[in-house]
């Protein structure tokens, strides 16, 4: 049985190679300088349009997302005109905002005081009804001048 074989080691640069060993190769060849040339060609040919495209896409979304909001405002505005529609919401916003009242009805502006959703809110909260009459009797006593 024959034994281990020693590794056959290169031969040095201008040594000829062993018997039975092909000749060794320089690392960097003519074809591989221009395939690297190639290469890099190919890598800055292609790198403007690539940029050009991920722009374009961020664009895109952009205006994607610009079209969503319109599209939203739309709905938002198509809902509100067709409350002006509606007789009763009219009624209801002239009354609110502009102070109208209806014929016949008495109405009272009070100057200085709270709008409605104000005033239920903090009688709801605030103290008991007899002790807020007690004291608006005990404030109409009062003399004007104080």
């Amino acid at each position: 049985m024959p034994g281990p074989q020693p590794a056959s080691q290169p031969a040095a640069p201008g040594q000829p190679a062993p018997a039975g060993q092909p000749p060794e190769r320089a690392r960097f060849t003519s074809r591989a300088a221009v395939l690297a040339v190639v290469l890099c060609a190919i890598a800055l040919s292609l790198a403007y349009p690539v940029r050009e495209y991920i722009a374009q896409r961020r664009q895109i979304d952009q205006l994607q997302a610009q079209s969503a909001q319109t599209a939203a405002t739309l709905a938002r505005l198509q809902a509100e005109a067709g409350r002006l529609n509606d007789p009763a919401y009219i009624e209801q916003q002239a009354r609110d905002r502009l102070h109208y009242c209806m014929p016949r009805q008495t109405c009272y502006v009070i100057i200085g005081g709270q709008p409605a959703s104000h005033a239920k809110a903090g009688a709801a909260g605030g103290t008991p009804w007899y002790e807020r009459l007690w004291s608006s009797v005990q404030q109409a006593d009062r003399p004007a001048g104080r």
